[in-house]
């Protein structure tokens, strides 16, 4: 008998959303386009998910924003979802690929620390990586949903991937993804509902698969209790790989999250660095007991055998 298990969670959301919110001592968002020296190179192609306009944004012209913290740009106001691509040099290529969600409440894209970093690290390992932006519900004015909006940009950048794989010489059936806090969320949600209708038929994309192959979960997972997105796990669910710090609350149920996932048969690996609080990502600052977590990653994928020729 298939076991299932059914989750939500209002309180891990608002968790999130309280650790995101910007003090009154930081920059406002603003609009216009962030300085290029936080921007990738023109190399890094972006891509539009919809380029006549995605499902459930007509009329939204408004431009992105961003504020800076130091050396860390942070977007909002996202109405045209996209890709950033980064492809590894061709000698290198292993052929797997990673979908970032970078985290920031459902409100805020934290896209150095969580996107263009991470994107980087992979690239040069051979990984080609893809950073989403999505739209965002608590956004101010937002009348976007998670559940409705968040999880088909990610999963229409799924498609997008595997639609142009061969461009991009990526295997179609090694295409995961890997989020942070509340991109986190949203990566397992992707990780779960990939085989629900698409509301909103519009190309032949739309009628490739959306199911990840694998995921990484950082800090941030719809599996945690209690939450408002429901995820369903089954021992269908694609394999997990789960890491965060010991001194995270949001992260605290981790273990708990483990041996749920184990209990139904998904093969799954933790990683809890002990002291170690939310949102590390990667900087330059992070201690040493947490700057590997790349490397641990990167070794599952190894062992779960998505990485067969880097």
């Amino acid at each position: 008998m298939r076991r299932v298990f059914l989750l939500s969670f209002p309180l891990f959301a608002l968790a999130i959303a309280a650790l995101a919110q910007p003090s009154n001592t930081e920059p406002a968002l603003q609009p216009g386009v962030p300085p290029p020296s936080l921007l990738p190179g023109p190399d890094h192609e972006v891509v539009t998910l919809w380029p006549g306009g995605a499902p459930g944004s007509e009329g939204k012209t408004e431009e992105e924003t961003f504020r800076v913290l130091g050396d860390l740009l942070v977007l909002s106001n996202v109405h045209r979802p996209s890709i950033t691509v980064y492809l590894p040099p061709e000698k290198i290529a292993t052929g797997a690929a990673v979908i970032l969600a970078p985290g920031g409440s459902f409100r805020e894209i934290w896209i150095t620390h969580e996107g263009f970093r991470v994107a980087d690290w992979l690239a040069q390992r051979g990984i080609a990586a893809f950073i989403l932006k999505y739209r965002l519900q608590n956004a101010p004015g937002s009348d976007y949903k998670t559940m409705e909006h968040s999880l088909a940009d990610i999963q229409r950048a799924i498609r997008t991937v595997r639609a142009r794989a061969s461009e991009w010489s990526v295997d179609p059936g090694r295409v995961g993804v890997m989020g942070f806090s509340a991109g986190g969320a949203l990566a397992g949600l992707a990780g779960t509902h990939y085989d629900d209708p698409v509301a909103n038929h519009v190309d032949e994309i739309d009628r490739l698969s959306a199911r990840p192959a694998f995921q990484g979960l950082v800090y941030g997972t719809p599996f945690a209790r209690p939450m408002p997105l429901e995820a369903k796990v089954t021992k269908d669910t694609p394999p997990v790989f789960l890491v965060a710090g010991g001194a995270d609350k949001i992260a605290a149920s981790y273990p708990d999250v483990y041996k749920m996932l184990v209990e139904a048969g998904v093969p799954t690996e933790l990683h809890m660095y002990a002291g170690i609080a939310h949102g590390f990502g990667v900087r330059p600052a992070n201690p040493p007991a947490v700057a590997g977590w790349l490397d641990r990653f990167r070794e599952w994928l190894f062992a779960q055998g998505f990485l067969r020729n880097g």
